[in-house]
């Protein structure tokens, strides 16, 4: 029986290292994935606000706005709709209220597992649910009618605020006036005045 305990024991030590080291493993490789994430820094004329963008769930819907972003599509475009305890929109029209001409429609990759929280950023679109083109928008509140699922295709959040959501709300405070024919516009525009895209400082290039 000595000689039986023995050689058991070690074998168990072993499995019991293996299976920690294992475990270790895979947090790190979590970890990695989420310093992968990419981020965009939203500088607006109240302050910056820092976005991390989620591919792993939105891969279209990212790719697009990174483009956009990219091309420097966002610079000089307004947050033209705002909504207190709703959310705050903007990427579309330019500081005269132009609408600004856009790349084609995407898909819509709502899904009702990345849910309308407050803080998510997520895509503008029509009635269709495939319309998203430039626009998006910051929701100030948890907005569960906008989840898919819950009054049909749902808006497709594809980011979450990780800094500067004191300059979301900041906006979200702004006065508002009807103008050229838009309800909810601020009545001092609320500039974007670029989107820059960065990675994660342990995954900077």
């Amino acid at each position: 029986m000595t000689n039986f305990v023995k050689p058991f024991r070690y074998v168990m030590q072993i499995a019991l290292s293996v299976t920690f080291m294992l475990g270790i493993g895979n947090c790190l490789a979590a970890e990695g994935q989420q310093n992968e994430l990419p981020q965009v820094i939203i500088e607006t004329s109240e302050g910056a606000i820092e976005v991390t963008l989620r591919p792993d769930i939105a891969p279209e819907t990212v790719d697009n706005f990174i483009t956009y972003a990219k091309n420097g599509f966002y610079e000089g475009t307004l947050f033209h709709r705002v909504i207190p305890s709703f959310m705050i929109q903007g990427g579309g029209f330019d500081q005269d209220l132009n609408q600004k001409q856009t790349r084609s429609p995407i898909r819509n990759e709502a899904r009702p597992t990345a849910k309308n929280l407050r803080g998510t950023i997520a895509m503008a679109r029509t009635s269709s649910p495939d319309s998203a083109t430039s626009q998006f928008f910051i929701n100030l509140t948890d907005n569960d009618f906008l989840n898919a699922g819950v009054r049909g295709p749902g808006y497709a959040v594809f980011g979450k605020v990780t800094g500067g959501m004191g300059v979301v709300d900041a906006i979200a405070s702004k006065k508002t006036v009807r103008s050229r024919g838009m309800a909810d516009v601020p009545q001092e525009p609320v500039i974007i005045r670029s989107v820059s895209v960065r990675k994660t400082d342990t995954a900077a290039e």
